[in-house]
């Protein structure tokens, strides 16, 4: 008995030896990247970003909106990276326009009148990183959000407006720094 015992401790040592050594192997031979913020930058090649003004550029318009978006767009960068936020000129930059506002009737209750109305944002986003220019892009990106129609809009469009830029500077912070 005190052989078989013997065995398998001399056995589950050389596993456990046998497993370190592979993990070490996988360690040395990866490259792990992982930012608590979501961000995959490399802040020794790009230290600033500059952020444009977006203007509106559609039929339907909310003066508040251009101003709204252009501030979380700021933040999200300020607060979530190491970047220093520039108004031109930055390693990576940020440009575009508000290029869709608009709200349609999504269901019609049993009246016949718009039961729920859905409000559509779209930016349109000139992205360039100057450090590799291969990963510049002109891209739209579209948020939607959806009220009861018996709310008067003003009551509810600067939450609702709100909701979609932080939806659209999520959709640009991941295109840009985040590579997903």
């Amino acid at each position: 008995m005190k052989d078989f015992f013997h065995y398998i401790s001399h056995r589950f040592h050389a596993l456990a030896c046998s497993i370190v050594v592979a993990c070490s192997l996988v360690i040395a031979g990866c490259s792990i990247s992982y930012s608590f913020n979501g961000s995959n930058i490399d802040y020794n090649k790009v230290k600033t970003i500059s952020v444009d003004k977006f203007p509106i550029r559609c039929a339907y318009v909310w003066a508040p909106m251009e101003s709204m978006f252009y501030t979380s767009l700021s933040d999200a960068y300020s607060n979530k990276t190491k970047l220093q936020v520039l108004k031109r000129g930055g390693d990576l930059q940020l440009s575009g326009e508000i290029t869709e506002y608009s709200q349609l009737n999504k269901s019609i209750a049993s009246d016949g009148f718009a039961a729920q109305t859905q409000l559509k944002m779209t930016v349109n986003v000139r992205f360039v990183n100057n450090s590799n220019h291969t990963e510049d892009f002109e891209k739209s990106f579209t948020a939607t959000a959806e009220y009861d129609s018996s709310q008067q809009l003003n009551a509810v469009q600067e939450e609702l407006v709100q909701q979609m830029i932080n939806d659209i500077v999520d959709q640009i912070f991941n295109a840009t720094v985040a590579n997903w």
